[in-house]
């Protein structure tokens, strides 16, 4: 299999899943509603929408919902570019394969940002579930459409020792944010690359062990 087919397999497949259980939550489940996974209390399926960043996070500001799009709409061409010059370099699997996780995840959740405003209706918090493409239009805008979160692992529970400063004596949980494929994706991504490929960061591919082509703003590994 050549890297353009596997790249192209590997973010469609991220993708269907990602959408397919958005999709699945999003029609099934009002807000706030769980069930564990494998009837495990520490793993939850938690449905939530949030309208910034990834594990919930989101920019204070009265425009910050198209900021962010905007932002992740660059950030996708950014990574087009950069996936495009790392073929044409004859990068590795490896690499690529941290690139395409990043991809695909701000693929994914741009996709909740840009549409899903436009083809559901609101997810109420009780009496019933959102209902895609409504005859009375969708619940937003294009680009403020809200991202679907599911996964919830509430792993443990503890307090902070006393003599902590700010925090000290109050309750602490792990791990609190509830987030979905394409943010899995983006931080497995993130985490190999910096794991495994840290010689990318490098401007001389000497200093990386290898004798290899170099692109502008790209340092390959070898084949």
């Amino acid at each position: 299999m050549n890297r353009l087919t596997y790249l192209i397999l590997l973010v469609a497949l991220i993708l269907l899943a990602d959408q397919a259980l958005k999709i699945w939550v999003k029609t099934h489940m009002q807000i706030g509603e769980e069930f564990s996974i494998l009837g495990q209390p520490w793993a939850l399926i938690h449905f939530v929408e949030n309208e910034g960043m990834a594990f919930g996070w989101k920019i204070p500001a009265a425009y910050g919902k198209l900021i962010l799009s905007l932002f992740r709409l660059g950030a996708i061409a950014f990574l087009i570019y950069l996936i495009r010059n790392l073929l044409a370099a004859g990068a590795g699997f490896g690499l690529l394969t941290c690139f395409a996780l990043i991809f695909a995840g701000a693929l994914g959740n741009i996709i909740d940002s840009a549409f899903y405003g436009m083809i559901f209706s609101a997810s109420p918090y009780h009496g019933g579930v959102a209902e895609l493409f409504p005859a009375s239009g969708g619940y937003a805008g294009f680009l403020h459409g809200k991202v679907v979160d599911m996964f919830y692992f509430p792993l443990f529970e503890t307090t902070w020792p006393s003599w902590m400063p700010f925090v000290g004596g109050e309750s602490f949980l792990f791990f609190r944010p509830v987030f979905n494929i394409a943010d899995a994706s983006i931080t497995t991504g993130v985490i190999m690359l910096l794991l495994f490929h840290r010689k990318f960061f490098l401007h001389d591919p000497r200093a990386a062990g290898h004798e290899e082509k170099e692109l502008p703003g790209v340092v390959t590994t070898e084949k």
